[in-house]
Order: C-alpha cells, then sequence, then structure tokens
C-alpha cells in the first residue's frame, strides 16, 4: 500500500510465457475507459529480469476492459505522449494485471506524430511464437482502431487523461 492506495504489480509476458516489462504502479480509480494506474517520477520497471530503469516522469497507464491494448500516458519531459501496447486483453488477480504483449505499439510523440511500430518484430514473433489466426486478427484490428481514435483525438486520447496524470505529478 502506498499513501492508503493499493499498489498493482503490472506484468506484460511474451506470447511463450517468458516476462517482458514489469512494474508497480498505484491504483487510482476507474471510468468509462478502464482502470487507471499511475506512476510517479522516480519510478521504476524491468525487461524481464534486466536492471531497473528509473523514470525520470510521471505516467499514468490504463487497462480497458475487454480491449486488446492498454496504453501509457507521460507527462513531459517525455518526447512519447501516448504509447499504446497491442496486447491480449489484461486480467486481474491478486492484484496483479497480466497481458501478453503482442510487439505492436501505436505511438503519439508530443509533435502530434502517430505511427505503428514493431510491425517487424510482429512478423517474426508470429511465426517464432505461432500466434493463432484469432490472436494476429485482434491485434492488427485493435492497432487500426487505434489509430484511428488516437488520430481523431477521440478520447481518453484527447486529454481526459491529464486529470489522471495531476494525480501522480
Amino acid at each position: 500500500m502506498t499513501d492508503g492506495q493499493q499498489t498493482v504489480r503490472v506484468v506484460y509476458t511474451k506470447y511463450d510465457g517468458s516476462l517482458h516489462w514489469n512494474q508497480y504502479a498505484t491504483a487510482l480509480g476507474e471510468d468509462e475507459h478502464g482502470v487507471w494506474l499511475g506512476c510517479r517520477a522516480g519510478n521504476t520497471a524491468q525487461r524481464g529480469f534486466e536492471p531497473p530503469i528509473t523514470y525520470d516522469h510521471a505516467f499514468v497507464l490504463l487497462f480497458p476492459r475487454d480491449a486488446w491494448w492498454t496504453a501509457v500516458f507521460n507527462a513531459a519531459p517525455a518526447r512519447t505522449e501516448i504509447y499504446c501496447d497491442i496486447s491480449t486483453v489484461p486480467t486481474w488477480r491478486d492484484g496483479v494485471v497480466t497481458m501478453v504483449d503482442l510487439d505492436l505499439d501505436v505511438v503519439r510523440r508530443r509533435d502530434g506524430s502517430l505511427y505503428i511500430d514493431d510491425e517487424d518484430e510482429f512478423a517474426e514473433h508470429r511465426v517464432r511464437y505461432g500466434y493463432p489466426t484469432e490472436v494476429v486478427e485482434n491485434a492488427e484490428r485493435a492497432a487500426r482502431s487505434l489509430m484511428r481514435s488516437i488520430g481523431e483525438r477521440a478520447e481518453p486520447f484527447a486529454g481526459g487523461y491529464r486529470e489522471w496524470l495531476s494525480l501522480v505529478q
């Protein structure tokens, strides 16, 4: 527990079950978009079992219900404003949220540029891990939908996340 709020462990794995990005965050609340967690500047995260990295900025994470993606909304000075991981639908159990990272990422930089990242990694891992057709279709559909929503500045990507971000800055 931190400041009377629940601490949640965030765990991304790869399709083979190996540990990917993982960290702890503070539960902030829920709204129509999903569950919001927050991290203050100085928070750490690890990729697998590599040494932890320390963030120089605050950020909030969004875990929508029944969607094949998660989102990170970064405070300045981070160059990336919004970073969406295409993943399996997050599952919650005993203070841990877990999902499989499916490689594709939708990114909006602070300058407004928007793109899909890691399509090459998605293609490689699709073969290496044998992603089923349903997984591939859901991942590609989620990436297209996010490109549209973020590009059109639909909520929560228009700025509604800033209220949540203010809770950790």
